[in-house]
């Protein structure tokens, strides 16, 4: 696992945005198609800005897959993750196959149709991001470091509720769903390359945990230390409390 500090989120975006678009161009220069896993919510906005705008990728021979989504959010809602993605990566790439989670439909379709897509093929690269909680997609604390199936249907904890009223997406604790679409852990690692982009002082806690401390489902997200090539993207603020000495790079 590599860690990478950076001085502010924009820097952070940027520098996640240059590895992510050479392993794009590399995957498509060798292999002639590439297969992607996009993130949401505000830590990612800065990277994808960032990708988006990055020269020589051929997007429209890229897959993009969708990590998670809301069950039962509509996507016309503002928090939609599939709204999310079609106006901050798909629409501005031109991409032409993409598997969104459609929350609001029947979830047990959705699941299988998605799941079987995703098996056919290697990933080749997934950016992630981590929760408040250590989440790693919408994979709470105790995470199912074993379940197979590519997605699955888990019921979200309140800290994990809280940080999307905390960071605007709904006005209050109660408008926020129970229940979302995830990826489950064992399909995220098996991805060839992971990059989690990771900002801000409300992450400190849980990125101390998860890159410092033992490999544990509390922590769901300490499962990237077992990864083999898992780049982490930091700040200053979202590695404040690392007690490792990593050097801040501009």
């Amino acid at each position: 696992m590599n860690v990478r500090v950076l001085a502010d989120a924009k820097s952070l975006g940027k520098a996640a945005a240059l590895q992510a678009a050479a392993s794009l161009r590399t995957t498509l220069q060798q292999k002639g198609n590439a297969r992607i896993i996009a993130a949401t919510g505000a830590s990612q906005f800065d990277f994808l800005e960032a990708l988006t705008s990055a020269p020589g990728i051929a997007w429209n021979k890229v897959e993009m897959f969708h990590l998670d989504e809301y069950v039962g959010l509509p996507a016309t809602h503002p928090a939609s993750f599939q709204k999310y993605l079609l106006e901050r990566l798909i629409q501005k790439t031109g991409i032409l196959r993409y598997h969104l989670l459609k929350g609001d439909g029947d979830t047990q379709v959705v699941i299988q149709r998605v799941g079987r897509e995703i098996s056919s093929a290697p990933i080749d690269v997934a950016f992630v991001g981590i929760g408040e909680n250590a989440h790693l997609a919408f994979n709470d604390p105790p995470a199912d470091f074993e379940n197979e199936s590519p997605y699955l249907v888990v019921t979200l904890d309140e800290p994990c509720r809280q940080q999307q009223v905390n960071e605007g997406w709904f006005a209050s604790l109660a408008e926020v769903p129970r229940q979302a679409i995830s990826m489950s852990i064992r399909q995220t690692m098996k991805s060839r390359e992971i990059l989690a982009i990771v900002g801000g002082e409300r992450k400190a806690r849980a990125v101390q945990a998860s890159l410092e401390g033992d490999v544990t489902p509390s922590v769901p997200a300490s499962i990237l230390q077992t990864h083999a090539n898992t780049t982490i993207f930091l700040d200053q603020d979202s590695a404040a409390l690392l007690n490792s000495q990593l050097t801040i790079s501009r």
